[in-house]
């Protein structure tokens, strides 16, 4: 017996999930995952402060950026949600009006978990780069590990790589020196 024809994912098939469950559409295949644990909301939340207060604020840094947590990205098909992302405002004036992104981001940023890590890593960092974002951040709360990746031609290249407690500078966000330490729990 044949294999019946797998039907690509819509975007109906996201707003059927239930609201435990985050859905992202990745090559017309429907990924589910569930809201991040305690450690990774964490380390994304703290980020985001950390980041925002200077280069969305201009609190301590130039400004210039939109940084926005779980943005939803509708992107050449995909259906993409980074734990973090941002944009300069200068390609970006204004938010748009709608519930989601077209316009790809400068940056963004996944919080790796054992329920993402694979996904985050091996489907998703290779898409972003083929979209042309240009820089890319992979933090990994359980080994405190932030990776930071800048776009050459659609192909990352490991810029930086930084572990526990340092301080650290870390493009495109280098105008700021801050604490590594601040994303983990412990």
């Amino acid at each position: 017996m044949a294999n019946p024809a797998i039907r690509p994912a819509t975007y109906e098939d996201i707003r059927a999930l239930p609201p435990n469950l985050v859905g992202e559409i990745i090559y017309g295949r429907l990924v589910t995952h569930p809201r991040p644990a305690p450690r990774h909301a964490f380390a994304s939340s703290n980020l985001g402060i950390r980041i925002g207060g200077p280069f969305n604020l201009g609190d301590g840094g130039p400004g210039g950026w939109w940084i926005l947590d779980e943005p939803e990205l509708h992107l050449d098909g995909h259906v993409l949600v980074p734990d973090l992302a941002g944009w300069r405002r200068e390609r970006m004036p204004r938010l748009p009006d709608t519930a989601w992104f077209e316009c790809v981001p400068d940056w963004i940023c996944e919080v790796l978990s054992p329920s993402t890590a694979r996904d985050d890593r091996a489907e998703k960092l290779p898409l972003y780069g083929s979209l042309g974002v240009a820089h890319a951040w992979l933090v990994d709360p359980d080994t405190r590990v932030l990776e930071a990746y800048e776009n050459q031609q659609g192909r990352w290249l490991l810029a930086q790589t930084h572990a526990g407690d340092c301080r650290v500078s870390v493009p495109p966000f280098e105008a700021v020196k801050w604490a590594l330490g601040e994303l983990w729990t412990e």
